[in-house]
């Protein structure tokens, strides 16, 4: 296996060009027997105007390309006596910067540099604990925003438009997670169905982005314009201070188990894709052609591919999907010192830059949550699960039971970081937690149906998950009942005041904070449609929940007693490591029988910030995830002379009130609340 010392210095692979505008072309492959480069016709992309061979030093094969001019279609063939070699088929560059489609076909485009004007702009260094993600598909997210010209809805100019970043910096969130933008491609059982690979979890170019994400202004102008509009767009949002991160797909490519030819299996299969010793592959993606990173060439492959985000598109960070297939050795088993995870976090090129592991993959072993080291954060499904049994499982029990089993234990470790998870040198900021991502049910889904409902998606509702802990509160899917309207608003107005709340890095599901519905699809990956899209046709209710949304994440960013950088030690003051304590309704600290005891279902989280950067704060936040109204006794900290409420998950909008109590005061909470309390001295 490779070492992370060779990682950090940048193959020369791909298209390169001297002073005077001659092309040269580099491709890896150490199976191959011949390499060579075809122009192509750029009206018919299946016409080969010229071919050149390349010429093999160790693993690699490169040459000169004359015919190869800036904005010229290239294609790669190659032969051999093993794998899926085809001499006759045109394979793309996986190197390529640019790449166009002829029908189902891609086509490489070799694009010479072209320095892009920033503006004096540059890459947000957002404080690590103010970080709020939004995660976000680049057409879902712009499609039918009315206040975006319509012809650019739906692309990257749109990301760039004042209407989507003043909602962005109006909610308050600091950090765009762009679902792939890398170039991919539809599946061909999904065509045949008449649909598409909407998600776009499904690379085709590491290096490109998707063509059909641009304006068709862009489009019909080239693949310059389309890297130009991009690049504008992430120039535009570092402008207003917001961050741009890419969910990349390094682990399987669309190439498939029995998928088209494209790059890999007809370059160097044996190389790329993980195979056992019969030649059959080794699936740990649930793709079928997992990406071999026991292999030198594929690391390589993705550090150069991140090393060219962040230096030509200033990209701010990566969340990698299936991260633990990229941490499997030669043997397949996950390694957290793998050398391309190190490499990943330690290349100065990538200095500065956000790195969040999908921590699990389908393999043996694939379950890899708090196995990363710093700097890495992770998806914390565990936070998820909690949140979500918290509020709305335990709430369908106790209707169906008149009791429930659970304890508050569980959802007090999430709050408070999920310590129990995550080495303590990483610090609660490792946890990215979320109650919803693109995968799943949305928000208003969770609390609007029990079941869920993808007939859509042509695998008779085989498809997605059955275990999402929602629940319907009486109806499965839409109803006019007022009570259970009232009670679906509430308990999603809990859910993100927890995740707010929080200690941990909280993402949002764009959509949620206007509660968007999939009508019950937990698995919209395969639907390009209203479905789900954004609709930004909103009515009062969400309305006023948007306004929650941006009220809680103002009042995270004005508590720093929220956002802890550090876990604290006992006994010991830890800068930015908030001191928590925990009380009962009697006001007293939590013993470890109200800890065990099943039934307990309200809590009182007072949280003291240790000063590093900010002043000095401290926050009670009371949890009660009862039906029934119950009365808390306010604790007595140290220092505290009266508590300030500053929300209530019982407002449908957030309130201005000066309401205050002093420790000791008799408050009745009604049921199923979250409460913000701010501590003065």
């Amino acid at each position: 296996m490779t070492t992370n010392d060779d990682l950090t210095t940048p193959t020369q692979r791909g298209v390169s060009w001297d002073a005077n505008g001659l092309a040269t072309v580099t491709v890896f492959s150490a199976s191959a027997r011949s390499v060579s480069v075809c122009t192509l016709d750029p009206i018919d992309p299946t016409w080969v105007l010229s071919e050149t061979a390349l010429h093999r030093v160790g693993d690699e094969w490169t040459a000169p390309v004359p015919d190869l001019k800036p904005h010229g279609l290239y294609a790669l063939r190659a032969d051999g006596t093993t794998g899926a070699f085809s001499p006759d088929a045109l394979l793309l560059d996986p190197y390529a910067t640019a790449v166009t489609h002829f029908g189902h076909d891609w086509q490489s485009v070799a694009l010479m540099p072209d320095p892009f004007d920033w503006q004096e702009t540059s890459r947000p260094l957002t404080p690590r604990d103010r970080v709020v993600i939004y995660e976000a598909h680049v057409k879902g997210l712009t499609y039918t925003h009315p206040d975006v010209p319509a012809e650019i809805r739906g692309s990257y100019a749109a990301l760039g438009h004042p209407a989507i970043i003043d909602h962005l910096t109006g909610l308050g969130v600091t950090t765009l997670e762009l679902l792939p933008i890398h170039a991919y491609a539809s599946e061909p059982r999904l065509r045949a169905l008449g649909l598409v690979n909407y998600w776009g979890y499904n690379t085709v170019g590491f290096f490109a982005p998707h063509p059909r994400y641009a304006s068709p202004a862009a489009q019909a102008s080239g693949p310059a314009a389309i890297i130009e509009e991009l690049k504008t767009a992430i120039r535009e949002l570092h402008r207003a201070g917001i961050q741009v991160v890419l969910d990349v797909v390094y682990n399987h490519t669309a190439e498939g188990r029995n998928g088209p030819l494209i790059h890999f299996r007809g370059l160097d299969e044996a190389t790329y894709y993980r195979r056992d010793k019969r030649g059959r592959y080794i699936d740990t993606t649930g793709c079928g052609n997992t990406v071999n990173f026991g292999e030198v060439a594929p690391q390589q492959l993705v550090m150069d591919s991140l090393r060219h985000w962040v230096s030509e598109y200033q990209i701010d960070g990566f969340r990698f999907d299936l991260a633990a297939t990229l941490g499997r050795d030669t043997q397949t088993h996950f390694d957290p010192e793998h050398p391309l995870l190190t490499a990943i976090t330690t290349d100065p090129a990538l200095a500065d830059t956000i790195m969040i592991a999908e921590p699990w993959d389908v393999g043996i072993g694939g379950w890899q949550s708090g196995s990363f080291h710093k700097p890495w954060r992770e998806w914390n499904d565990h936070y998820r699960d909690n949140a979500r049994t918290f509020w709305l499982s335990d709430t369908a029990a106790e209707r169906r039971q008149g009791h429930v089993r659970g304890a508050v234990g569980k959802l007090a470790h999430s709050l408070a970081g999920s310590a129990q998870d995550f080495a303590r040198e990483r610090g609660p900021l490792a946890s990215i937690n979320f109650v919803t991502a693109h995968d799943g049910f949305t928000l208003a889904d969770l609390v609007t149906y029990s079941t869920k409902h993808n007939i859509g998606n042509g695998e008779g509702n085989r498809d997605g998950t059955e275990n999402n802990h929602s629940f319907n509160f009486g109806v499965d899917g839409p109803t006019t009942d007022p009570e259970i309207i009232r009670d679906r608003h509430r308990a999603a107005r809990n859910l993100m005041a927890t995740l707010v709340f929080s200690a941990g890095t909280p993402m949002i599901t764009a959509g949620d904070e206007t509660l968007r519905t999939q009508r019950g699809n937990n698995n919209g990956y395969c639907h390009d449609s209203a479905l789900t899209w954004i609709n930004w046709n909103i009515d009062d209710a969400s309305r006023d929940f948007r306004k929650t949304v941006s009220h809680l994440l103002q009042l995270r960013a004005e508590n720093p007693a929220l956002r802890p950088i550090r876990f604290g030690v006992h006994d010991t003051e830890t800068p930015s490591a908030s001191e928590m304590e925990w009380f009962n309704t009697e006001g007293h600290n939590m013993s470890i029988d109200d800890w065990n005891r099943t039934g307990v279902r309200t809590l009182q989280y007072f949280s003291s910030s240790t000063p590093e950067f900010e002043q000095h704060n401290q926050t009670l936040t009371i949890i009660h995830g009862s039906e029934s109204d119950v009365t808390v006794v306010l604790p007595h900290p140290a220092g505290v002379t009266s508590y300030r409420l500053a929300w209530d998950s019982s407002w449908e909008r957030p309130q201005d009130t000066d309401t205050e109590w002093p420790p000791g005061a008799h408050v009745r909470i009604t049921g199923m609340s979250v409460l913000l309390l701010i501590a003065l001295p």
